[in-house]
């Protein structure tokens, strides 16, 4: 089967393309041949029906002519009227023999018998005296011959028209059954095209997409014609290239990472140190800069973190460690983390906390809460709003953060949730993000089975709302 099969896919296309044309181009011509032969069919007869008719007029007219002929000869006995009525007797032999190629030969015999018996009316002078009603008897007998000459040759151009019809009701249902035929054909080919280049076709675009998703842990076979199958084997060609790419840019994050984290943890060290007036009092200004020092170091802190928590996700070596704790409890913990920041931008904190145990991955949920609190602090002006919301909705944990700045434009919701991507929203700080913060979010809340959405119309600003499904029933409502 694989030899007689088409290998490429212009050959398959052309197999395809000939066993649909030729079975067509069949049909058409077998219905423009018959056609053809019931127009030329249809042209034959209408023509030898006007000619029949019209010889068999003249045949009438000769045999009226005959009998005026006789009829005169019988009163005058004038030889010159014999003369007229052979002259008018040669031309009804004559037309009546124009008939013969339409009617059978017996009725032919008897009008020409019949036409003989009444000339020799006129050819045996001498004998009886020719009387009128001799001649009316004589000729009676030829009209009626003539007239059963008429009927035959009627009947035989309405048998001719039946053929006729039969032949083109016989064309109808063999085109009939050619289309019928041909539908089946048609969609058998459907079937095979489908199953040898549309199936593979199908492969390729899906093998595109998940390369395009990031999705590279499935291998990618085409099977089909050559050059699809060929087509196949650079995808996954192109596929495994990009799983290394990855391997090395995770590989990459996690080195400088770690690299990163042992000197910030001596500015941190070194901050707090001062702070504490460890080594010696210092004033209020130079409290205020080892503050500004203490915030920047907790920021990049978290950045690594992040850093750090997107290629441990994406290298999957990371799992859930689910753990009993109170929401709020973990919510005021974050909230500390990052009080001086709000107190520096002048922002208000609108909290309301349903006080509930939750069953989830208390380090993964604490990055989730401080990545959002702190996207919201970078897009919050000064003296605006930050709006961190926690309720139970049935089974599930509903978690609002929502503030009063720019918000996310409209074709950016699909991208922001995307690894590196920061948006083109102007942010405050010194400090620019590395745009994994909500791709981190949203690894973290799908891994608990939660989702994360960003919801419209009910703040100025952005507002993103998790859905965790491991909320137990409110035991006290907590504000600040």
């Amino acid at each position: 089967m694989s030899r007689i099969r088409p290998q490429s896919l212009s050959g398959l296309l052309s197999a395809a393309l000939l066993l649909i044309v030729l079975p067509l181009t069949a049909a058409l011509v077998y219905g423009g041949v018959q056609l053809r032969n019931l127009s030329r069919a249809g042209d034959v007869l209408v023509r030898d029906s006007i000619t029949l008719t019209q010889r068999t007029q003249r045949l009438y007219q000769h045999i009226t002519a005959m009998e005026r002929s006789a009829n005169v000869y019988s009163i005058l006995d004038d030889p010159r009227v014999v003369s007229a009525f052979e002259q008018n007797y040669a031309a009804f032999i004559a037309t009546l023999d124009q008939v013969t190629a339409y009617v059978p030969a017996p009725d032919i015999a008897k009008v020409r018998a019949a036409g003989s018996h009444a000339a020799a009316l006129i050819r045996r002078p001498g004998e009886q005296f020719l009387t009128t009603a001799t001649v009316s008897q004589r000729f009676s007998a030829l009209s009626r011959a003539a007239d059963t000459l008429a009927e035959k040759a009627r009947l035989g151009i309405d048998s001719r028209l039946k053929e006729v019809a039969e032949q083109a009701q016989a064309t109808q249902q063999g085109l009939l059954w050619s289309i019928t035929a041909l539908v089946p054909a048609a969609l058998v080919l459907a079937g095979i095209f489908w199953y040898f280049v549309l199936r593979p076709l199908r492969a390729i675009d899906r093998a595109i997409s998940d390369l395009g998703r990031g999705a590279l842990t499935q291998a990618i076979a085409i099977s089909g014609p050559a050059d699809l199958a060929a087509l196949g084997r650079q995808l996954e060609w192109l596929r495994t290239r990009l799983v290394d790419i990855a391997l090395e840019r995770n590989r990459f994050l996690r080195h400088m990472s770690h690299e990163l984290k042992t000197p910030l943890a001596n500015i941190r060290e070194g901050t707090d140190l001062l702070l504490d007036g460890a080594v010696g009092p210092i004033d209020d200004n130079q409290r205020e800069v080892a503050s500004i020092l203490r915030e920047n170091a907790l920021r990049l802190q978290q950045l690594i973190e992040n850093l750090l928590s997107y290629s441990a996700w994406k290298a999957r070596v990371t799992s859930v460690d689910l753990t009993n704790f109170r929401l709020s409890s973990l919510v005021g913990t974050v909230i500390d983390s990052q009080r001086l920041a709000m107190a520096a931008r002048d922002i208000t904190l609108d909290m309301h906390v349903a006080d509930l145990h939750l069953v989830a991955d208390r380090a993964k949920l604490k990055l989730v809460l401080e990545n959002l609190l702190s996207n919201a602090i970078k897009f919050t002006p000064h003296g605006g709003t930050i709006h961190l919301h926690a309720y139970p909705d049935g089974a599930v944990t509903v978690i609002d953060f929502a503030d009063t700045g720019p918000g996310i434009a409209p074709d950016e919701r699909d991208k922001v949730f995307d690894a590196f991507y920061s948006g083109s929203t102007p942010q405050g700080g010194p400090l620019k993000g590395t745009g994994i913060g909500l791709s981190v979010v949203r690894e973290f809340v799908e891994a608990h089975g939660g989702t994360v959405e960003i919801v419209t119309g009910q703040y100025p600003g952005a507002h993103l709302r998790i859905r965790l499904p491991a909320a137990s029933r409110p035991e006290a409502a907590h504000a600040a």
